[in-house]
């Protein structure tokens, strides 16, 4: 089993990165999450799981331990495969997931292409005293402006803007007063972008 590999940016998409280390170049299954944070980096570091098949040999690869250990939480939840934890984990991130385990919050998880309420509640159910256990992100417990930026970064690219300029008009928008509300935060944003 492989714990980590640190190389050189080889590609890079939306679902892959290729990753060369050694004169190697690793295939490694992402998150869009991972892609985000990987976008501007020519080296990188991902912590790897590794799944291993009669048919199939891949590797997942995620930014952060934590990252990795919730996937491995997921995986572990009955009819939960490897994949549909790594769109579980494009489609929220690290700290969403725990936030929505610890919180009951069958509603977000449920939200997921290909999670519908039983499995969502299973989720839940089956990990809610595992995921405490992983090392909290500690901003899912932070209820400051993050959180804020958080959701209205994801008003915003639910109304169409890209993600990158809506990130843009948020970071100025909370320049001044980092202690905006979502509404004010998505009102000063929406001047920027139109």
């Amino acid at each position: 089993m492989f714990e980590y590999i640190n190389g050189k940016v080889a590609e890079l998409n939306g679902s892959y990165a290729i990753l060369e280390a050694g004169g190697i170049g690793y295939f490694i299954k992402i998150s869009l999450n991972t892609y985000t944070k990987l976008k501007e980096k020519k080296e990188a570091k991902l912590f790897l799981h590794q799944v291993l098949r009669e048919d199939t040999n891949d590797l997942y690869g995620f930014i952060d331990k934590s990252g990795r250990e919730i996937f491995r939480l997921l995986i572990s939840v009955s009819g939960i495969g490897a994949n549909t934890a790594r769109v579980m984990l494009s489609s929220l991130t690290t700290a969403e997931v725990q936030k929505a385990i610890l919180e009951n919050d069958v509603n977000t998880i449920k939200s997921v292409k290909g999670i519908g309420i039983k499995t969502a509640q299973r989720v839940i159910v089956d990990l809610r005293d595992k995921i405490g256990k992983v090392a909290a992100d500690d901003s899912i417990f932070d209820v400051s402006s993050n959180t804020n930026k958080d959701e209205s970064l994801s008003a915003l690219v639910m109304l169409g803007f890209s993600k990158k300029l809506a990130e843009k008009a948020i970071d100025k928008a909370t320049k001044a007063d980092k202690n905006l509300s979502v509404e004010d935060i998505i009102k000063k944003s929406l001047k920027t972008l139109s």
